[in-house]
């Protein structure tokens, strides 16, 4: 496939490496050519440096023969923009964009184009991240991820508060999910007691 990527922030330049090593046709539009610096050296595509609504710009980087777009810069109303151009001045139909806010979904849908909203998806995984004590979970939230991990509360701080706990550097404990599978979340002034067989769900910073 040839597919157009536009946007080379972390999601853009992740994408734009997962289909070139896949083996697809790849270019990226970016307005700031520094952004280029996060594709790798190994990175086979074309990188155009440029407005995405420039009609030229979008020509320059293969628009008229791409079998996809992705649209996927930082800014929603540039996106539903982008997407429009590309859809309906260059027919492309496998258009697919990137929105920050999961309000807009109906805006984007009206116009009958097909999105990914970062926030609604991170939400979904930090909701099963908190009830699901099977697996440790890793979510991204802009440049930063945050990893969700579950601890075993030791038979010494049975009956304590939950701020009584000692935690690792950088870990912060968002709350207990007891044995019965009832969960209490971590809240100011609001007194965690810990029992046997409770799980400590704990938060984690990685930039």
């Amino acid at each position: 496939m040839n597919v157009l990527v536009i946007g080379c922030g972390r999601q853009g330049s992740l994408i734009a490496e997962m289909l070139d090593k896949a083996g697809h046709d790849v270019a990226v539009i970016d307005s700031d050519a520094d952004h280029f610096f996060r594709l790798s050296e190994e990175f086979g595509g074309l990188t155009v440096e440029g407005m995405p609504m420039d009609m030229d710009i979008l020509k320059n980087a293969g628009v008229e023969d791409c079998d996809a777009v992705a649209v996927v810069t930082p800014d929603d109303n540039l996106n539903i923009t982008v997407s429009q151009i590309v859809r309906k001045f260059f027919g492309v139909e496998n258009v697919v964009a990137r929105i920050s806010d999961p309000a807009r979904e109906s805006v984007f849908e009206r116009f009958g184009l097909k999105t990914v909203c970062p926030t609604k998806l991170a939400g979904d995984v930090l909701v099963n991240a908190l009830t699901s004590p099977l697996k440790n979970q890793r979510v991204q939230f802009e440049t930063s991820s945050v990893s969700f991990t579950y601890r075993v509360v030791e038979k010494q701080y049975y009956d304590c508060n939950i701020n009584m706990v000692p935690l690792q550097e950088g870990e912060s404990a968002l709350g207990v999910l007891h044995a019965d599978g009832r969960m209490d979340l971590n809240r100011e002034h609001h007194k965690i007691i810990l029992e046997a067989g409770d799980r400590l769900i704990l938060a984690n910073v990685i930039d």
